[in-house]
């Protein structure tokens, strides 16, 4: 990302050299300058979490066809088995990406390989990394279970499937 350009009152003011207050006139503009370039950092922020978000809660969303389609293709006596897998991935999913997925994932720098940093959310938020990114690859690794999920229905015990999946996600 380009750094943002200063403003500079020195510079400024052999700009300014026909007013007869040329240092306050560069002065005053450098600081509306800055509260400008403030405001301008702070809304790029606000919009990109919001986008963040807004796209984490639609692949958490893909959830729901994942459960409807996992319920569509099972008998009827085991519909209501399907829906509690389903939700059950995401609180045991959360769970474990919170204890040891996240870290895993983006804990570097570390061999190359798995990260080691940010075990439950340690040292978060920090100057990479905040609640929203973690939400929406959150988001993802559920979905990665959510599908395996459907390809095993009627096939597994349930506490396999559940051990399955949190190890899957964590």
């Amino acid at each position: 990302m380009a750094s943002l350009p200063t403003c500079s009152a020195a510079e400024l003011t052999p700009l300014l050299s026909f007013t007869a207050n040329a240092t306050a006139a560069a002065d005053y503009i450098c600081n509306r300058f800055t509260a400008t370039s403030d405001k301008f950092t702070t809304t790029t922020y606000a919009i990109d979490n919001t986008y963040l978000l807004f796209s984490a809660y639609l692949v958490f969303a893909m959830q729901l066809g994942f459960a409807m389609l996992c319920a569509g293709s099972v008998r009827a006596k085991n519909t209501m088995n399907i829906m509690l897998t389903n939700v059950l991935d995401a609180a045991a999913g959360g769970l474990s990406y919170y204890i040891f997925g996240f870290a895993f994932a983006f804990g570097g720098p570390s061999n190359g390989f798995i990260g080691k940093h940010y075990f439950g959310l340690k040292s978060i938020p920090s100057a990479v990394y905040d609640y929203s990114f973690f939400l929406y690859q959150w988001a993802f690794a559920i979905a990665a279970a959510g599908i395996t999920s459907g390809s095993i229905a009627e096939r597994t015990q349930f506490v396999a499937y559940l051990i399955y999946s949190s190890f899957l996600t964590g």
